[in-house]
Formats: C-alpha cells, sequence, structure tokens
C-alpha cells in the first residue's frame, strides 16, 4: 500500500492556474498533490552573445525553492552567495526539455526564460516545474504570434515531466515526499507528446533493479504524461 493510498498508477490530482501573475508574458500555478510550482515566461529582445547574427533565438530556464518550501526553513541561495549543484542541475534539465521542442529559428532573435519557484514541496518538484514551464512558454509564444512579432509557431510538441519508482518492489507512478525519500530506485522522465523521450534519469538508491522493472516506470511514465498533456491542453485553451 502506497502511504497515499494511490494505485500504483494513479497519479496525484493536477491542477494548472494560467495567468497567475500579471506582469510575465506567461506564467500559471501547477500543482501535483501537494507539491506547487509557480512558473512564468519573460520575453526579452536579447540572445547570448554566442547567438548573435545566426537569426535564431534561446530558451532557458532557472530554478528556486521558496525557504519555507519543506517542513524545515531553507536558507536562500542568495544569502549563501551561490547556487547548490542540486539547482543548477535542475535549471539545465528545465532548460534542456524545453529547447527540445522549440525552433529557434522560428522563434527570432529573443531569449525566453522560464523561472521555476517552488511555493511548497512535497516530491516531484523538478517534473512539475517542466510540465508547468511549457505551459507558461505556450502561453508567452501565443503572445508573440497575436501581436505579430513571430509568423511561424516555434513550438514543435508539448513536454511533460514525471516520477516514477521502486517501492518496497512495486512499480509506481508520481512519487510524493514519503515514497520519494524510501524509495529503492526512483527515475525521472521527460517526454514528448507523440512517444518521444526528451530525457530519462534513473538511480538505484536502495537496490539495484532490472530491464523489466526500467521499461515498467517508462510505462508508467507514458501513462503520467498523457495525463499531463491533456491538462496542458485544458490550461492554454481557456
Amino acid at each position: 500500500m502506497r502511504p497515499s493510498g494511490r494505485a500504483p498508477d494513479e497519479m496525484r490530482a493536477i491542477t494548472i492556474e494560467t495567468g497567475y501573475t500579471k506582469h510575465a508574458e506567461g506564467s500559471c500555478l501547477i500543482s501535483f498533490g501537494e507539491t506547487r510550482v509557480l512558473c512564468t515566461a519573460s520575453i526579452e529582445e536579447r540572445i547570448p552573445p554566442w547567438l548573435r547574427g545566426k537569426g535564431e533565438g534561446w530558451v532557458t530556464g532557472e530554478y528556486s525553492m521558496l525557504p519555507r518550501a519543506t517542513h524545515t526553513r531553507g536558507q536562500r541561495e542568495a544569502a549563501k552567495g551561490k547556487q547548490s549543484g542540486r539547482t543548477q542541475e535542475i535549471q539545465r534539465l528545465i532548460g534542456r526539455s524545453l529547447r527540445a521542442v522549440v525552433d529557434h529559428k522560428k522563434l527570432g532573435e529573443r531569449q525566453i526564460t522560464l523561472d521555476c519557484d517552488v511555493i511548497q514541496a512535497d516530491g516531484g518538484t523538478r517534473t512539475a516545474s517542466i510540465s508547468g514551464a511549457w505551459v507558461a512558454l505556450r502561453l508567452a509564444v501565443d503572445g508573440l504570434i497575436k501581436s505579430g512579432a513571430i509568423t511561424q509557431d516555434p513550438i514543435t510538441a508539448k513536454v511533460a515531466a514525471i516520477s516514477c519508482g521502486v517501492y518496497q518492489g512495486t512499480p509506481v507512478l508520481d512519487l510524493d515526499y514519503p515514497e520519494d525519500s524510501n524509495a529503492d530506485a526512483d527515475a525521472n522522465f521527460v517526454l514528448i507528446e507523440g512517444g518521444k523521450i526528451a530525457e530519462a534519469q534513473a538511480t538505484a538508491e536502495g537496490a539495484p533493479y532490472d530491464e523489466e522493472a526500467f521499461l515498467r516506470l517508462l510505462r508508467l511514465a507514458q501513462l503520467g504524461c498523457a495525463q499531463i498533456f491533456k491538462a496542458q491542453d485544458e490550461a492554454t485553451r481557456k
């Protein structure tokens, strides 16, 4: 039995509230159960120096966790004067995941930054960030198209992410904190609508697992991402 009482292939409730902030070109508050992440997309008419003159844009991501997003207060990384290795790793993952579904030439010479700020953490913050960042990106790009700033849609597909793991010997979908902290193995999958894999991060924590277990986790991830794709579609069509 899972601590939450969910079935092995059962997701937590997903909600996506768009237009959550006033000033960002695209924004949403995404919730996976008790995990809540504010995702905003900011469009800037500039690009990194190494892209100048190439006629293409850039998509990047930043990630942070508010001091009281967890059971105890964590110190702000700005106060420490440096980002943790975990934060840097997640930021790179968010950027790679979104760039996997963007045609940068169609975006033009501009940069879109996806900021993912964890308000409350209960497992799966990086996967919720990626799934919500796509919604914020979609809304921001819709604004560019509507204004006439670009004429072709640079977003090629939806991208979503979900965590899976082996908990007490059973592969399960969408780990919450009690499961994530006690799983024998956990994996984060970033999937593109249509059946492609953007990234897979899989780790044996308490015990190694075999190929069949990995494939079962992948199949669970595909089921979960199908639900996320549906939620993303509904959120961006409102």
